[in-house]
This record gives structure tokens, sequence and C-alpha cells, in this order.
């Protein structure tokens, strides 16, 4: 299958199987006489894999440790659950920072009147003014 086939069955753009191409993640496909990339069935599954493991976050290189596991037929089970668990680290620490911004400019909105005065707490915040602020009224 041409590389517009393999998009459409993978659910991978044709771009980014170029791109796993070029990282290494995919072989390189084999090519037609007129030098078009032609696809094989293990790449359609490897891509598939390889969408899967993107969607649920993982980075490239972890996704390249993955690979390897799973096309390791002798490999331990042990392996792939620290990796999936330092990854639900990594997810867990991302959801307390991502909570914590919800939180800080949550309050700022709240700060905000949002009616069609110029001061903004939001503004003042992201500029550093409220800090300069706190600061001088401590003095």
């Amino acid at each position: 299958m041409n590389v517009g086939e393999a998009a459409e069955k993978s659910g991978v753009s044709a771009k980014m199987i170029r791109y796993y191409e070029e990282i290494g993640l995919l072989q390189p496909a084999d090519r037609s006489q007129s030098g078009y990339r032609n696809y094989s069935d293990t790449s359609d599954h490897t891509l598939r894999f390889v969408r899967r493991v993107r969607d649920l976050g993982f980075p490239i290189e972890r996704i390249r440790e993955l690979l390897k596991l799973w096309t390791d037929k002798s490999r331990a089970s042990h392996e792939v659950k620290e990796i999936a668990l330092a990854h639900v680290a990594a997810l867990e620490a991302d959801i307390a920072k991502f909570m914590g911004l919800r939180d800080i400019l949550g309050h700022l909105a709240g700060q905000c009147h949002g009616d069609e005065r110029p001061e903004c707490p939001i503004l003042d915040d992201l500029g550093g003014e409220a800090l300069t602020a706190k600061a001088a009224n401590r003095n």
C-alpha cells in the first residue's frame, strides 16, 4: 500500500508516517520503481501500535522502548509495566501542575471585574505588577 493508503488504514497522517520512518520508529518502506513508498501489513500494524501509544501521551523515546519490547517475544513483562507506571507518575505530575494553573487562572479571573474599566488583575499578575504592589505594601 502507498503512504496515503497506509495513512487511511492506520489513522496516522502521511506526514507522520514519513517522520516516523525518518526517526527510525518505522522501518523504511520498500520503494517501487518510480520511487513511491510501499508499506506492508506489518508497517500498518506498527503504525497502529505507535498511534495508540502516542494517544496515551508517551514521548518518542518511550515509544522506541515500547516498540522494542513489543517485538521482543522473550521480553519480561515487568519492563513494560515499569515504563507504564513511570508514565502514570509523569501524567499525575502533569495533572497536578495543570490543576494548579487552573486554580491560579480561576482566582485571577474571579478578581477581574470584566467591565469597561482598564484595571485588570489578570494582566497585572502576568506582568508581575501584582507582586510589585504586594512588596510595596509590605514596606
